[in-house]
This record gives C-alpha cells, structure tokens and sequence, in this order.
C-alpha cells in the first residue's frame, strides 16, 4: 500500500479536497531550473542539486540574466510549471511521477522535488525560489499527491478498468472489420475466377449461363460442391478445389484467434494502456517523501 511519509511538522492539510479536485492552487516562484539526479530519494541528493543549479544562477546573475519567473498549477492531476504571462506549460510533473519533496526550514523560499521525466525515465531535480512560502507549496503538493492516490484507489482502477475493456473490444472489433473485408475480398476472387473457367470451357456459340441471384452484400451465394458437380472438364482434369473459408478465419490478419469475449482474458488488453496504469501503481505505491531541511550550507549559497 502507498504512503505518503512526511515529518512531523505537517499535522493537517491546508486546502479543502474540492479546491485540488475540481480546481487548482496557483503559486507564483521563480525557477532555478531542474538537473539529473541519480536517486529518486534523499536529502543529500537534493542539496546537491540546489547547490549546482545556485551555483549556475549565481554565474548567469553576474552576467546581467535575471531569474525566470514562473506560475506553479497545483492539482491532482498534477504540478504545472507555466510562464506566467501567456500561460505555456513548460513542464508538466503528474503526481505520481514525483517521488521526494523538500523545503529550507531555514531559508523559507527555496523548494524542490523530484520528478521522474516522462520521455527520458531519468529523474530530474526541480528547484524554485518561492518569496517565503516553501512549506506551503511542498506541503500542497503532498495535500495533492494524496488525494490523486485516493482518487486512484477508490474510483480511478474501476474507471479505468472499464476503460480498458472499453478500448481492447474496440481494437478486437476494427481487427475483425478488417478481417470481414479481407475474406469478402478473397471469395469475391474465388467466384471471379470460376465464372472465367464456366466461360472458357463453354461450346462455341452457346448462350452465356445466367448469373446467380445475389445476396444482401451483391455476393453471389457461395457453394463449392454445387460448383464443382456443374463445371465441366477441361482437358481431362478436374479444375482446382476451392479451398474451404474455415481454414481462412482461424487466425486473423495480426495473427490472433477469433475473438470470443467470454474468454477475454487481461492479456487481450492493449499494452499501452496496461503500462500505464502499471507506471501509476508503481509511483503511488513508491510514496511521495515530504522534509525540511536545511539546504544553505554556506554564504555564498544564502541568496540567490
């Protein structure tokens, strides 16, 4: 079972459910910027991190660059990282991709996590210059991270169970239209290819035999036996047998059975979407680590 560990200091939660359900907590930082880390946890792995990216703030500050200023969306969906004036996304950290959260109890305003990338599976270190609101954003994503958890468990599987069912039979059904149309496509050559034969074989200046009726598909009826006991010989041999349709349909055109869907197992599901709600288990049940720490080791890093 996932937990979301957290030090004592975070007694209760500060947002109402609604407010991250329904909607979003907006946060106003400045961005340090994100590096690669090697551990998905860990104090000194992000002190390390904070170090770097000051250190490389501190250098473009010489040079006249000012810090990006950017707008954090918090919800259960996840935490946004937007320009604040037109509103891009930047980057997009969905919540059980976040693994370890951690503030300055010294130095109020600086924050960072840990985010999984979607792209690259590396683990990346996001730090942010948040005006003396740190815990309140790290304690937000916590808030957040845990109800997205909840959400999962208590109608998230189901939901996306049904879903999954949902887009398996509908992959099974375009697959079986395809096969549909293949078959149609092949008889539809069978029956051509004996009306030459009926044609070729016929007495000079005999009449032309009469097309059967159709059917609903403007198919002529199809019936190897009838067929074969009314063509004629051609030079003393039999014309080749028809081969029978039910040797065509017993595997499809991707190589798979006949559907049946009373014996719809989970393997018929699509792996796209079996892999991700595998990612989500794995992120939910890795938790979510919640700390303050201290990440201002010495004067150069006080300030940014």
């Amino acid at each position: 079972k996932a937990r979301l560990y957290s030090k004592s200091k975070y007694k209760t939660w500060m947002h109402t459910p609604e407010a991250l359900s329904k909607h979003f907590i907006p946060y106003n930082a400045k961005f340090l910027g994100s590096t690669e880390v090697e551990q998905p946890k860990g104090t000194e792995v992000v002190r390390d991190a904070v170090r770097k990216l000051k250190f490389a703030r501190h250098i473009k500050k010489s040079e006249g660059q000012k810090i990006p200023k950017v707008e954090l969306q918090i919800s259960i969906y996840g935490v946004k990282i937007l320009e604040p004036k037109t509103k891009e996304v930047q980057h997009n950290c969905q919540l059980h991709r976040i693994s370890f959260c951690a503030d300055d109890k010294t130095d109020k305003r600086i924050f960072t996590f840990i985010c999984k990338d979607s792209e690259s599976n590396k683990h990346l270190c996001y730090v942010f210059d948040s005006e003396k609101c740190a815990e309140e954003i790290t304690l937000t994503i916590g808030q957040a991270f845990d109800l997205a958890y909840r959400k999962f468990l208590e109608s998230g599987g189901k939901d996306v169970e049904t879903r999954k069912q949902i887009a398996g039979l509908q992959k099974r059904i375009q697959d079986l239209e395809t096969e549909n149309m293949e078959l149609k496509n092949k008889v539809q050559d069978l029956e051509n290819q004996l009306r030459v034969t009926q044609v070729s074989t016929s007495p000079a200046g005999s009449m032309t035999p009469k097309s059967p009726s159709t059917d609903i598909f403007d198919m002529i009826p199809f019936s190897p036996i009838s067929h074969q006991s009314s063509m004629p010989t051609r030079n003393g041999t039999q014309p080749p047998p028809v081969p029978s349709r039910s040797t065509e349909i017993k595997r499809d055109l991707f190589g798979a059975e006949p559907f049946d869907p009373f014996n719809c197992g989970a393997a018929d599901f699509p792996p796209d979407i079996q892999s991700k709600l595998d990612e989500m288990q794995e992120g939910f049940k890795m938790g979510l680590t919640l700390e303050g720490t201290v990440f201002c080791l010495d004067p150069l890093d006080s300030r940014c």
